[in-house]
């Protein structure tokens, strides 16, 4: 069956339900309705699809399209519910519960027959926390429902029927922003916490500060602290608390909106309101009466210590679980700088299993691409933040004494699906995504290791692909392929409690922890001296190097990105297959991510030999750097000359000198050759891949450690030094 996704982005929900039906074999593409119906159009007789399924819309589908094939709509409400604020009034109006309706396309939005429809209780949660669980399960499960009853001819849709009990939405307008208006000298706690959780995401509660306004986001209830309504009382690193008419809340970001109407950039909001906070006169006009009390956070103690604390650990017995719940999963230097200080304290203390839970709706982002938009060097900042969070990643690669597991409970995408990566175990909630990787955002390279992390992982054939084809996957998916270990429930809880059960588990099994942390230290030092984590880093470096200071495509991607402009007013090929070319179908860029470094570990002291290895590493780096098949073929020959003479001279010396493995050293040189005559067969087939190479340079680099150090210490014996 042919199924296309029509959406105004590829959203969350758009990338699960396209990892969903890939998964199940479908063959599903995806025509993004930006405002052009003929290219709309266009796009759904090209893919000629059996059905449209529309998760995120915006715009009305043309009545050419539903009349002609089966359009369902999902609409995040109850059977009846319509309008384009849905969940906004739920919980607003603190619905206990709410649901997911798929309906068939109509002229009247919202209004059409209805294929499947679920409900389900509603949490005391922010409308996107909401959306990323509840919503987005219950309208997969509409999916499935509705995809079964396709070619039924006794199945009737139900028509919309307001007389029927069943029935118990209503139209709602938009929600405007006087009808989530706050008064902070009338509301409670809980009132205006909700009137902020149903704008979260999109599009905020508008508030004045200091006379000023503001979009409030990411509000938590305060238990303790008091004050005089409206004032500010208190505040962390990151955080401003206000006080209500009965008790107090936290904000985390506030976002300006500007004198043109529009929105400036989101941010914590003591980054937004630091002139104020930082004034010197007394009183902080319009802010409080008397001084906001600064609340250090002691981020070395266990648990967390107030409500809108970004990093903090558990211990159970002999498990450490670490929490970063970091709004919409970016982090930033100082985010990435404060995880790696708590994550070093844990892997002081005397546990055994180090959990990292990340956040429940985002695991991780990766870096932090608000802040450095809103800073004075971009680029500069950009270089701080990359490198910032290289360091955690580093550091727990490098924990050789305790099993480390990534808990990913919420989505993962870059920099933050290779952060999981890093750990020697990952555990992934069923119907999460990942992302694993960067080009989206202005072509950029990447780094966080994944030139090590990800081809360790699925091979360097699959890296590549993933990383070039920019394609979500599923849990599942990842994990069919090795980049994740086990899939568990999809429920949060009870995938919380399988990731402590399997955690506890694993620290209790004393015989088995000592096998693994034995295993992983002997594997890291061999992946050390075959290439260093340095190595990867560098040249990772080098190529965000150019992306932050050499041109503009990062730069231009990151702004379109922060203040939601639109780019190119097409559908990306990656994700339109009907749109591809035959010859583009699967097209990958040539050893994009392949690089070979010359470390220091491989130097034998002699110039002439040493000289010779690193010509082989530039060598080959120029191979896969070819960008047609002449090159190919003129720089393989090269190669291959350049090995052979080498291992003649170096065998001739063997046979001069009696050495006693020559045999042995001679064997592998002729199974070198003959992968090299392989590889040069390949590519004057057009049949080649990058991987040939790396496999032949990961056994060249061996080659030197176990096989040429040995003979370079047999030259140095004392009955050869005439000859050298």
């Amino acid at each position: 069956m042919r199924i296309l996704l029509i959406s105004s982005a590829f959203s969350g929900l758009t990338q699960r339900f396209f990892t969903e039906l890939e998964d199940a074999g479908f063959t599903v593409s995806v025509e993004l309705h930006l405002g052009d119906v003929d290219r709309l159009l266009e796009g759904v007789a090209l893919f000629k699809p059996d059905v449209i399924v529309c998760p995120f819309l915006t715009r009305r589908i043309p009545q050419s399209i539903y009349e002609n094939y089966h359009c369902l709509i999902v609409h995040p409400g109850i059977k009846g519910d319509r309008g384009p604020s849905s969940l906004d009034w739920a919980i607003q109006e603190q619905n206990t519960e709410w649901g997911v309706t798929l309906m068939a396309a109509q002229e009247e939005m919202d209004a059409g027959d209805i294929w499947a429809s679920k409900t389900f209780p509603m949490r005391n949660a922010t409308k996107s926390s909401l959306f990323y669980r509840e919503v987005t399960q219950a309208a997969v499960d509409c999916l499935w429902e509705a995809l079964t009853y396709i070619n039924s001819p006794n199945f009737k849709p139900e028509p919309l029927d307001y007389t029927k009990s069943s029935i118990k939405g209503q139209l709602r307008p938009l929600m405007k922003q006087p009808d989530r208006a706050i008064d902070w000298k009338k509301h409670s706690t809980h009132e205006i916490l909700t009137h902020i959780w149903a704008a979260d995401g999109s599009p905020g509660v508008l508030d004045i500060i200091d006379g000023k306004p503001y979009y409030l986001f990411n509000a938590f209830a305060e238990p303790t602290l008091k004050g005089k309504a409206g004032e500010f009382i208190a505040m962390t690193d990151h955080a401003v608390c206000r006080a209500t008419i009965d008790g107090a809340l936290w904000i985390g970001h506030l976002q300006p909106q500007l004198e043109s109407g529009s929105k400036g950039i989101k941010l914590p909001s003591t980054v937004i309101l630091k002139d104020l906070l930082h004034k010197k006169t007394p009183g902080l006009l319009g802010l409080t009466s008397k001084s906001i009390k600064h609340l250090a956070i002691d981020y070395t103690a266990p648990n967390r210590q107030v409500p809108c604390q970004e990093v903090w650990y558990e211990l159970e017995q002999d498990v450490a679980y670490l929490y970063f719940p970091f709004h919409n999963g970016g982090m930033s230097t100082q985010q990435c700088q404060l995880l790696l200080k708590v994550y070093q304290h844990i892997a002081t203390l005397s546990v055994n299993v180090i959990v990292l839970m990340g956040g429940e709706e985002f695991w991780s982002n990766g870096i932090h691409l608000n802040h450095i938009e809103a800073a004075e060097n971009p680029a500069e900042e950009s270089w701080l933040n990359i490198n910032a969070i290289d360091d955690l990643i580093y550091q727990i690669i490098t924990t050789l004494d305790k099993v480390t597991i990534a808990a990913v409970a919420g989505n993962a995408g870059a920099g933050g699906a290779i952060l999981a990566l890093a750990a020697d175990w990952v555990f992934a909630r069923e119907g999460v995504v990942f992302n694993p990787h960067y080009k989206n955002m202005g072509e950029l390279y990447g780094s966080e290791y994944w030139t090590y992390l990800l081809p360790k992982r699925v091979g360097h054939e699959l890296a590549t692909s993933l990383t070039e084809l920019r394609l979500p996957i599923s849990a599942k998916k990842a994990w069919r392929i090795g980049m994740i270990d086990k899939m568990l429930d999809k429920q949060h809880k009870i995938f919380v409690a399988q990731v402590k059960h399997l955690a506890k588990a694993m620290s209790s099994d004393v015989e088995n922890l000592h096998k693994q942390l034995n295993t992983k230290a002997k594997t890291r030092c061999l992946d050390e001296a075959i290439k260093p984590l340095a190595a990867y880093r560098q040249f990772e470096l080098t190529q965000m190097y150019a992306n932050f200071y050499g041109n503009e495509e990062y730069h231009l991607a990151r702004k379109r990105f922060v203040f939601k402009q639109s780019g190119e007013q097409v559908t990306p090929s990656n994700i339109a297959i009907h749109r591809q070319l035959p010859e583009e179908m699967g097209k990958l860029t040539s050893g994009s991510m392949y690089h070979f470094v010359w470390d220091d570990i491989y130097k034998l002291g002699d110039t002439l030999i040493d000289s010779e290895h690193r010509d082989l590493f530039n060598l080959a780096n120029q191979l896969v750097s070819s960008g047609s098949q002449n090159e190919l073929i003129a720089n393989i020959d090269l190669l291959f000359e350049h090995v052979k003479e080498h291992f003649d001279a170096e065998e001739s010396l063997m046979q001069k000198l009696n050495y006693h493995d020559a045999k042995n050293h001679i064997n592998e040189h002729r199974s070198m050759l003959e992968k090299l005559t392989s590889i040069q067969n390949k590519i004057n087939q057009q049949d080649w891949k990058p991987n040939d190479i790396q496999v032949f340079i990961d056994r060249w680099g061996k080659h030197i450690l176990y096989t040429d150090m040995p003979l370079n210490d047999y030259l140095k014996e004392p009955k050869f030094e005439s000859i050298a």
